[in-house]
């Protein structure tokens, strides 16, 4: 949690702030006259633009150096988890600046599921709003993942997948964002293609399901194939989707479907609308909520949105929640 004096200082009126800006996000490039304009009229702020991982890392430590009390990202799940990551690495989470996301990207499902809303420059003017008229702060408290895997470094997000969800945003990388779309558009069409792959998996590589080996908390070990296995903060996905039923009180929501998992494409509304409890486990349905797991695979995977690659030989991806990180919401 930010510590009590910055807080303190954003409802007083006399936060220093600092924005970190993507202006190659797809909400962004759409909107970008607007959010300029916009970012004209907030008062004391510090502005920092980046478009890649080694630019994130010398603006966040720019914007730390400056001891700021709220540190602004207009970008979407890829931007966030590059910031997440470096503030990791480089302080506590005690020692940050409180954090106000505003929805940049082509995908924006950690904005979205902590509760903003509208267009970037409509939250903008909210933060503007916000600041020339302080009132108590609206904060929200969420855990982080965190990956890690021997020889290689931390990776902190929201959202982790592999299998089929990997593989669609693979896809939609290296294709469909070529084209420009973004938002819900977008989202429905790395869905659909998803949903292709579970037809098609069978028979082509680039969809095959995902060899996992998963021990949880307790010891517990599954092997298997799954068609996915998703492991999230969130508690909702893109679109609204709710794949988690787990009823122990832990941070971390995990859901793995087998890839001979019984009466599929009847399934699939109670898996994605919050109704997973209707599923059984025998049936090849699986959810919980625990506070660390293991995973040993040779495979791909993703981290909001972002692919890395695992190997077996470097032992097991371990994922557990960090201690929570402030925002405040806008």
């Amino acid at each position: 949690m930010a510590e009590q004096l910055k807080i303190d200082r954003l409802e007083t009126g006399a936060p220093r702030i600092g924005l970190l800006f993507n202006p190659l996000g797809g909400q962004a490039r759409k909107r970008e006259l607007a959010i300029r304009q916009i970012l004209t009229e907030i008062p004391r702020v510090i502005i920092h633009e980046a478009t890649n991982a080694r630019e994130f890392k010398t603006s966040i430590d720019c914007l730390l150096q400056a001891d700021i009390d709220l540190l602004v990202i207009i970008g979407g799940d890829g931007t966030i988890h590059a910031t997440l990551s470096h503030l990791f690495a480089t302080l506590p989470p005690a020692k940050w600046p409180v954090l106000a996301l505003v929805p940049g990207g082509t995908t924006n499902m950690t904005s979205l599921d902590l509760g903003v809303r509208g267009k970037p420059e409509q939250v903008l003017q909210r933060l503007c709003n916000y600041l020339l008229k302080p009132s108590e702060s609206v904060l929200v408290q969420r855990a982080v993942l965190r990956v890690e895997q021997t020889g290689s470094e931390k990776i902190h997000g929201m959202f982790f997948a592999v299998g089929l969800v990997a593989r669609g945003v693979k896809f939609s990388r290296s294709s469909v964002k070529q084209l420009g779309i973004t938002g819900s558009i977008f989202t429905i069409l790395i869905m659909l293609r998803s949903l292709a792959g579970m037809i098609l998996g069978r028979h082509q590589t680039e969809w095959a399901p995902a060899e996992l080996s998963i021990t949880e908390a307790n010891g517990e070990t599954h092997k298997g194939t799954y068609l996915f296995a998703l492991v999230s903060v969130l508690d909702r996905l893109l679109l609204g989707i709710r794949p988690y039923w787990g009823k122990a009180q832990a941070p971390l929501h995990v859901t793995t479907v087998d890839q001979q998992c019984k009466h599929l494409w009847r399934s699939l509304w109670a898996l994605f609308s919050g109704q997973g409890h209707r599923l059984k486990e025998q049936d090849g349905y699986h959810s919980c909520n625990i506070h660390t797991l293991e995973l040993l695979m040779d495979d791909e995977y993703i981290v909001d949105g972002e692919l890395y690659q695992a190997t077996s030989l470097n032992g097991p991806l371990r994922i557990s929640a960090t201690e929570p990180v402030t925002f405040l919401v806008l």
